[in-house]
């Protein structure tokens, strides 16, 4: 059975050049639903950031954080010393484990994104931080392999049953989902607008559907789309700074 989770019911936070609307998986399953989590899915905050904001350094702990930016660039900074540029085309996984602590920075093009929160697989792992140059996208390209845990073909790593992926649809494409057995999906417009089952999606709703795969999904306008394949019975750490709760 298809469930939406539309953007109204995800809390808006912020002000001045930070806003977020905090996006909890969980509420998608409706009653059958006692976690805001979807397994280890925790968190998506899908975050506007103005030029000049700065997210101070801070500490994670037992989080791993996908940065995901789709428009704008972003400067990260981190106790490994890295000083790095992100954007579209430059993705970061960050596994806290243990603890980390890093900056985030918008000097010069306003940045739109998701920073999503997963629950790793064990507490208090070993600290580590991965980029990713993309490369372009190709016409008509499908679903790209964003990250998956270790031993997938994917270029970014999860210490968790989680795999990321997005295509870069037109009006009027159709997609087929991705399928993974024993994986649960749960798909999120981040731009355009589509249509799913007979349910039209626009920007900040999410579809997901526990028994069955997701029906093809029709681009109404040009789109931008993140799918998650979730095992939502993966053993994971509740002692995330973001993820935990």
């Amino acid at each position: 059975m298809l469930h939406v989770l539309p953007a109204q019911q995800s809390p808006s936070m912020g002000r001045g050049p930070f806003r977020i609307r905090r996006v909890r998986p969980g509420p998608a399953l409706g009653a059958e639903s006692r976690d805001p989590a979807l397994g280890p899915l925790s968190v998506i905050d899908h975050a506007t950031l103005g030029v000049g904001t700065l997210v101070p350094m801070h500490q994670h702990v037992n989080d791993e954080i996908l940065s995901y930016l789709w428009r704008g660039v972003m400067v990260h900074e981190d106790s490994d010393g890295n000083r790095v540029e992100l954007s579209s085309r430059r993705l970061m996984m960050m596994g806290a484990g243990k603890g980390f602590w890093h900056e985030e920075s918008v000097p010069a093009e306003p940045v739109e994104m998701l920073q999503i929160f997963i629950r790793p697989e064990g507490t208090d792992l070993k600290p580590r931080v991965e980029f990713w140059e993309r490369p372009g996208p190709s016409p008509g390209q499908g679903w790209q392999l964003v990250a998956g845990p270790g031993g997938s073909t994917a270029p970014l790593t999860i210490r968790q049953r989680v795999m990321v992926f997005d295509p870069h649809p037109k009006a009027g494409d159709e997609l087929d989902v991705p399928t993974v057995a024993g994986l649960t999906p749960w798909v999120y417009v981040l731009d355009g607008s589509v249509t799913a089952g007979g349910r039209r999606l626009g920007p900040g709703d999410a579809l997901t559907d526990l028994d069955a795969p997701l029906p093809p999904i029709r681009v109404d306008s040009d789109s931008v789309l993140v799918a998650f394949l979730v095992d939502r019975s993966a053993p994971a750490s509740l002692r995330g700074t973001s993820s935990g709760g």
